[in-house]
């Protein structure tokens, strides 16, 4: 218990340092493409071996690859309603234009441009709290399932904490370039990281000895979400703002987490 606590809150605290930073700075913009990208490195390492891996062995492939796709297709479906949300009333996107995701606006967080009238709106940080508790629950049950088995969990560990801290910031200043005060904006973003918190701890307990069977279909339905918020907005922001020099920064993030992953 002691463990998934400690796990858990240090998973869990990039979410209230990102929105403390975000609350109180404006980044440049090229720094918060790099950051995103080496989340996104990061993550490619932890949903490989920490989270689908893991569901295949408990449960075979066909069990892991529907999980997986059920998690895709859940991620995708409200993350696009999340951006409707975070752009009320905008226009759909052309064929072949690509706008970028309303929930990780990183003009709001940045200093070389203006934040756009979705951040101003305040929504889009709105929506980005909700899409980062969507993806964060179950990753963070898969986080304490490892734990609760004694097979690691480190390189899930970094991942979720790198990928946290970018999202949380940008979140956290879009509230802030609406006008929400920096208590309230505070008090929702600990609030998302304690519920994370409770989320390792349940996997760690209740859920750590479950048929192996069973805990292959979270296990997968996390890899699709992860997998799925990797393609639909870390990675494409990144490259909007970061242009091809994320490349590396993204290289890094994955040789950081694989290494944690042979810890």
């Amino acid at each position: 218990m002691g463990t998934s606590l400690l796990f858990g809150a240090v998973a869990s605290s990039a979410l209230v340092l990102g929105a403390l930073i975000g609350v109180r700075f404006e980044l440049p913009k090229r720094l918060l493409a790099i950051l995103l990208s080496f989340a996104a490195g990061a993550l490619i390492t932890a949903l490989t071996f920490e989270l689908f891996e893991d569901a295949y062995q408990r449960g075979g492939i066909v069990r892991a690859a529907l999980g997986l796709l059920v998690g895709a297709a859940v991620f995708t479906a409200l993350s696009a309603l999340l951006d409707r949300w975070a752009q009320p009333g905008s226009k759909p996107v052309p064929a072949g234009e690509f706008r970028g995701s309303a929930k990780l606006d990183t003009d709001a967080a940045a200093e070389e441009r203006a934040p756009t009238p979705a951040s101003t709106r305040g929504a889009a940080g709105m929506a980005l709290l909700a899409a980062v508790t969507l993806d964060g629950v179950p990753e963070n049950i898969a986080l304490g399932v490892s734990l609760g088995e004694g097979t690691g969990g480190l390189a899930l560990l970094a991942a979720i904490f790198v990928s946290n801290l970018p999202e949380a910031l940008v979140g956290a200043a879009s509230m802030r370039s609406q006008g929400h005060t920096g208590g309230a904006i505070m008090t929702l973003w600990t609030v998302c990281a304690v519920l994370l918190v409770a989320a390792v701890v349940l996997g760690a307990g209740p859920l750590s000895g479950t048929d192996p069977e069973t805990i292959s279909l979270p296990l997968a339905f996390a890899a699709g979400a992860v997998i799925a918020s990797l393609a639909d907005t870390l990675m494409p922001e990144a490259f909007e703002h970061g242009g091809p020099a994320v490349a590396l920064s993204t290289a890094a993030g994955f040789v950081l987490s694989f290494v944690l992953s042979l810890a």
